[in-house]
């Protein structure tokens, strides 16, 4: 009898134990979900390596390139840039979100009620790097603007790529990385390397040149699809509106092939400038370009319309189809 209890306590310990030890493994896997879930990652922008949340609690968003991006991605946002923003994104319609305004004006003291940890800062808002880490000082405050005298292509891809993996949707930026880089090739299939292109820009019923490489937007194609510029004036820059030319020094260049951004075609029709129009009417109704090949063969390429408000990866990769489907016709 006695063995027979000694026997029956032994084994009750040794089930305790295994019990036991059930409860702690599971406990310690709970743990590190825990401690996984508000963890952090470390990503290089173009400041140099950035610890960033994973995932952010409260994302601000300032950089017109990542809207759509974020959006399609359903990132909420605590404040952002809306005055920034295409009309079209569901962002604009979301009153829960703080508008900090646009970069003339902007409203920074709201990111201090929206209390971020992560700031996707850049293009128009570039500038107030510093303001938005003093409200902020406990955020990490991201820039992947494309940068200086690197390839804009693979930028646009970096700064997709980045982001993918802060937000856990690496699947969906690969795809977008994919979609850009299709197009690309389609683009440089359709063209033959010979045909004279010019860059233009349309704002308020004028017509800016823009520059290879540096003109706002337009410029980066030449590099991308190695295009034959038609002209090429010393001393261009990055305007919003483009570089002042004359439409007969365009007509002289004889260009075979534009590339045109309508800046106002962005804003809502009660927002435009007064003059603006629809930058094929502004070319089209020229008296000065009505013998030049591009106007005649009807071989414009216009970017999407929302360009001017968003110029992301996006609309790069609509712009190189559209042109495949145009040069190629």
């Amino acid at each position: 009898m006695v063995s027979t209890r000694l026997q029956l306590s032994a084994l009750a310990g040794v089930v305790a134990l295994t019990l036991a030890g059930c409860g702690s493994s599971g406990s310690d896997e709970s743990q590190a979900n825990a401690e996984g879930s508000g963890g952090t990652i470390e990503v290089e922008d173009n400041n140099g390596k950035q610890t960033v949340a994973s995932p952010p609690e409260s994302v601000v968003a300032t950089d017109n390139r990542t809207f759509e991006t974020l959006s399609d991605w359903d990132i909420e946002l605590s404040a952002a840039a809306v005055s920034l923003m295409d009309e079209d994104l569901d962002y604009t319609k979301d009153d829960s979100i703080l508008d900090l305004g646009n970069h003339r004006e902007p409203d920074l003291e709201k990111v201090v009620e929206a209390k971020p940890d992560l700031i996707v800062n850049g293009q128009r808002f570039s500038q107030y790097h510093d303001d938005l880490a003093k409200y902020a000082p406990d955020a990490t405050v991201l820039e992947l603007d494309p940068r200086d005298g690197e390839d804009f292509g693979e930028e646009l891809k970096r700064q997709t790529t980045v982001l993918g993996e802060i937000f856990d949707k690496q699947d969906e930026a690969k795809k977008l990385v994919d979609d850009f880089d299709a197009s690309v090739e389609k683009a440089k299939d359709a063209y033959d390397g010979k045909q004279k292109t010019m860059g233009l820009i349309t704002s308020a019923g004028q017509i800016g040149y823009a520059a290879p490489t540096v003109g706002r937007t337009v410029g980066p194609v030449f590099d991308i699809l190695d295009l034959e510029p038609a002209l090429e004036v010393e001393g261009s820059d990055d305007d919003h509106q483009g570089d002042e030319v004359s439409v007969e020094a365009i007509a002289d260049s004889n260009p075979d092939l534009m590339v045109v951004m309508d800046r106002d075609a962005s804003f809502p029709a009660d927002e435009r400038e007064d003059g603006s129009a629809p930058a094929a009417e502004v070319l089209e109704d020229s008296e000065a370009l009505a013998d030049v090949p591009a106007i005649k063969d009807d071989s414009i390429v216009y970017f999407p319309e929302d360009t001017y408000l968003n110029e992301g990866i996006q609309t790069y990769t609509e712009f190189f189809n559209d042109f495949a489907d145009t040069v190629g016709k």
